[in-house]
């Protein structure tokens, strides 16, 4: 391979592709959708607020209606007096919007139940808040039916959460505050950066294989290089356009966002009534079905409450949860994961790079590669995937085999490397991908010298195997 006409393919191929409107449409643009959207996400999570409903009460328990107090979009009125059905055909005549209706009280079960009417469904906040106010009355009444003197601040006062501190002890006996959480978020957002590096610059080498080829721009091109200096310039190429639009789009992001919380008043917003509001809204999903102290809301239980880790109190001697986490956050070693990262995207990208490039020069037109793209996105999904779920296990079998296999390694490997990988898996794991790498290199090399050049038919499999073959 001739390095000097290589150099030529990557510098025609980067100059190419940043001289496009297209290109900077896109590098330009997306900053700015970035923080428009994070504009949008504050005044969403800011005002973001149900209408102020008014609920007629038709109360038959006696227990609910004394317990029922009114918030800030709700207010509760007493119809009880009235016949339910009446009330439940002519709201608007009742002044009420909602119609709740309480059943007698079940003296066995100490409970009771109750129902809604409404011209159009209800959101979840007013679900959630009716719901609650009527959990909260029945669990006074049962806890006032045992005729214990305080006991509601009995039962409150015995109620705890304990957090686990936990430390990683090294072969000299040195302790290290490790906290799991904090691995869990640097394993998922590795996977998760990779993943989309890989997904997104690979999709941009075979678009331009196919771009050159539907113009028989390529036809040109290959009478003054060989067909692989070609399709390595253009990996290299396209890798180095890629990562120029990435760090602009960071660069911009912070430059554009950091000028509105200067300007905007967003730091003012953020400490003010409306901040409240928002905090009021986390305690509100705090309640919903599913949500565990310690845990996440709606059964995810392996998301720890962010509030438990952020909380500045400590207990007797254990670190807060904020100290916790910036402890655990400078115990990282970042040195491996920066290295690891660069050796796995790099080796990882000219894997999937050189593949995405033989299906490009299979195909005159996107709409071609369906078929073809599968056995290729299945191990980088298959990939995502696992490394999704790693922080759970990261030494199970799965996951230590997601992070050797080479076609999914990229992604599982970095997710596991925060939690502790040791250096003989690093090295093993990098050297089947480095092995592998070079052998579909070589292969989609001879399938992209034969298809580049092949017009008129839609490939399939067989085509590409007949391709590789020939000498």
């Amino acid at each position: 391979m001739n390095l000097g006409k290589l150099g030529i393919v990557i510098r025609r191929e980067y100059l190419n592709k940043v001289k496009k409107k297209s290109f900077l449409l896109i590098t330009f643009g997306v900053p700015v959708l970035f923080a428009a959207m994070y504009v949008i996400l504050i005044l969403i999570m800011l005002k973001a607020k149900d209408e102020a409903k008014r609920v007629a009460v038709a109360d038959a328990s006696g227990i609910v209606l004394p317990m029922l107090e009114d918030t800030e979009t709700l207010t509760f009125t007493d119809v009880s007096a009235y016949p339910a059905d009446s009330v439940k055909s002519n709201l608007a005549a009742f002044g009420a919007d909602i119609l709740l209706t309480v059943s007698p009280l079940d003296s066995v079960a100490k409970s009771v139940t109750a129902q809604t009417y409404s011209g159009k469904p209800l959101g979840v906040e007013t679900v959630e808040v009716i719901q609650r106010q009527i959990n909260d009355a029945v669990e006074a009444y049962r806890i006032g039916t045992y005729g214990i003197d305080n006991l509601a601040q009995i039962m409150s006062d015995v109620k705890s959460h304990v957090r686990i501190t936990s430390y990683t002890v090294d072969d000299s006996g040195k302790e290290t505050l490790s906290q799991s959480e904090v691995f869990m978020i640097v394993s998922f957002g590795l996977g998760m950066l990779i993943y989309l590096f890989i997904a997104l610059f690979c999709g941009m080498v075979m678009t331009s294989v196919i771009e050159e080829k539907a113009s028989r721009v390529v036809e040109v091109l290959v009478s003054s290089v060989k067909a692989t200096e070609l399709m390595f310039g253009k990996i290299v190429g396209v890798a180095l356009v890629a990562l120029t639009q990435f760090f602009l789009w960071i660069v911009l992001t912070l430059i554009i966002i950091g000028g509105i919380n200067l300007f905007g008043g967003f730091g003012k917003l953020m400490g003010g009534k409306d901040a409240q509001s928002a905090m009021d809204m986390m305690q509100e999903m705090q309640s919903m079905p599913g949500y565990h102290p310690g845990g996440a809301t709606l059964d995810m239980s392996s998301v720890t409450d962010v509030a438990s880790l952020t909380d500045s109190t400590a207990v007797a001697g254990a670190p807060s949860g904020l100290q916790a986490v910036m402890e655990t956050l400078g115990s990282l070693n970042y040195a491996e994961i920066i290295i690891a990262f660069i050796l796995f995207f790099v080796f990882g990208y000219l894997l999937y790079a050189s593949l995405f490039a033989a299906i490009g020069s299979a195909v005159e037109n996107e709409a071609d590669t369906q078929q073809l793209q599968i056995p290729v996105t299945i191990p980088l999904m298959l990939g995502f995937f696992i490394a999704i779920y790693a922080f759970r296990a990261p030494d199970s079998p799965i996951v230590w085999w997601g992070s050797m296999i080479p076609f999914t390694s990229p992604i599982v490997m970095l997710a596991r490397i925060p939690f502790g990988v040791p250096v003989w898996e690093l090295v093993l794991s990098i050297g089947l991908l480095v092995g592998t790498v070079v052998l579909c290199a070589w292969i989609s090399a001879k399938i992209y010298k034969v298809g580049i050049l092949m017009y008129g038919k839609k490939s399939t499999f067989k085509d590409l195997w007949n391709w590789f073959k020939m000498k």
